[in-house]
């Protein structure tokens, strides 16, 4: 995954869903007709990215040489004008697949608020795909606020921050600080020696576009927090203690200098900044675009840093990770097709190692650090090992359904106005609470 996708392949359509709730269990004569002759034909709409359209033809075509009786459909959804809206479509024209993938937990919210959605822990076999896959941990931030479980996360990309280790040498630093106080330390000592350089270099630190907070606030709040939900339902949970902690962080770092929030060519590559969040499709890219940068000489990688206090071991962070729904739209018949094929794929590590090698995602589960099946992936791809270490801590997007907003009033009530110095965290903490609460009203 390029660099400049990702703001694509993360960016959930804020579309409304009115009308859905009640045209989401029709079904159309192709589902009516899903099974002849004995076999089940299941629809499934894989990512809009080729690598995994690929990967999942292999797979769709290795379960049925092993399962006769169930035919997998496998075709890309479109992404015009975005994935999130042709789903929308779909369900709402009566021609939604049986099961999709890249479905992330804010647009699950909206997709299971209108019944468009199975609780997959109602169907059988739930219970065993999670313990086969060993996901146990990774699935306990899976939970929605009803106490149903409506997406399988296929990977987790446990976002992680980059520091210019080679700079921190410089500065006298021989490993990244953990602590709030440390990097602060770091922040002085930088603008002493070069006062031309920044912490964080980063122009969306004042953009209050929405998908933005999970790069920089989320990651924060999440460690600060010990993984908080913030949001729960309908109701507004944030800690506040933890949140203006995060936000004291930002307003200390403006108040050192240490932030520059104007648009700069690969800040953090040039070492016009020294701290950045990084998502694992990054270092292939720096392998083929920046050469220069090699892990542990010029970057490092780790967990968010924390207040001052906190544990810094087992550090909670933002996850970006997507995963499998199945559609309620879809006859029992397929339903339970589907669960079958979910099972037949991650009962086998194997299939969690072809999916690493095509996409380099780290699966969602709990194991890929101890589980021999991927350790000569990991052997090869070092800078990896990070992200699949942190997959268990991972903590992903909010389960509501006007999370675009909510992330929006994020950003322009508290986390960009303190940035820029115009508010002081309490004020900017109380101000954004109270938006969300009306919002969630």
């Amino acid at each position: 995954m390029k660099i400049k996708k990702v703001a694509s392949v993360l960016f959930a359509a804020s579309l409304t869903l009115g009308g859905l709730a009640a045209c989401s269990t029709g079904n159309t004569d192709t589902k009516t007709a899903s099974s002849k002759d004995g076999v089940t034909t299941i629809d499934f709409w894989a990512a809009p990215n080729p690598t995994q359209q690929v990967y999942w033809k292999e797979v769709a075509s290795e379960f049925t040489k092993e399962n006769p009786k169930i035919k997998v459909n496998v075709s890309p959804m479109k992404e015009s004008p975005t994935s999130e809206a042709s789903i929308q479509s779909a369900i709402a024209g009566k021609s939604a697949p049986t099961m999709s993938e890249n479905i992330n937990r804010g647009f699950a919210a909206q997709l299971s608020d209108s019944k468009a959605l199975v609780p997959l822990d109602t169907l059988d076999g739930w219970d065993k795909v999670k313990q086969e896959r060993h996901m146990e941990n990774t699935m306990k931030g899976w939970e929605f606020a009803d106490g149903h479980q409506y997406v399988l996360p296929i990977y987790s990309n446990a976002m992680l921050f980059g520091w210019r280790i080679d700079i921190l040498k410089k500065l006298g630093f021989n490993e990244p600080p953990k602590t709030y106080s440390e990097m602060l330390d770091v922040a002085k000592k930088l603008k002493e020696k070069y006062p031309d350089k920044y912490v964080w270099a980063k122009a969306d630190l004042a953009d209050p576009t929405a998908w933005k907070r999970w790069f920089d606030f989320f990651m924060l709040y999440d460690a600060a927090s010990n993984g908080n939900k913030f949001v729960e339902g309908t109701k507004f949970t944030g800690d506040q203690q933890a949140g203006e902690k995060v936000l004291g962080l930002m307003n200390d770092l403006n108040k050192e200098k240490a932030l520059l929030t104007r648009q700069a060519k690969d800040p953090f590559e040039s070492g016009l900044g020294v701290f950045i969040d990084v998502g694992p499709w990054t270092i292939p890219y720096w392998a083929d675009k920046y050469p220069n940068m090699k892990f542990n000489e010029t970057y490092t990688l780790t967990t968010p840093p924390v207040p001052d206090g906190m544990d810094t071991t087992n550090v909670k962070t933002f996850a970006d990770t997507k995963g499998l729904v199945i559609y309620a739209s879809a006859t029992k018949e397929q339903q339970q097709a589907a669960m079958k094929f979910i099972q037949w794929v991650y009962s086998n590590p194997d299939n969690d190692v072809k999916w690493l090698e095509k996409t380099s995602l780290p699966p969602a589960r709990d194991d890929l650090t101890t589980n021999d099946a991927f350790k000569a992936f990991f052997d090869k791809n070092p800078a990896l090992q990070p992200y699949a270490a942190a997959v268990p801590n991972a903590i992903p997007p909010m389960d509501n359904a006007k999370y675009n907003d909510i992330q929006t009033l994020i950003g322009q009530q508290a986390f960009n106005p303190v940035v820029k110095g115009e508010k002081d965290p309490k004020a900017g903490w109380e101000d954004m609470q109270k938006a969300i609460e009306g919002a969630l009203k």
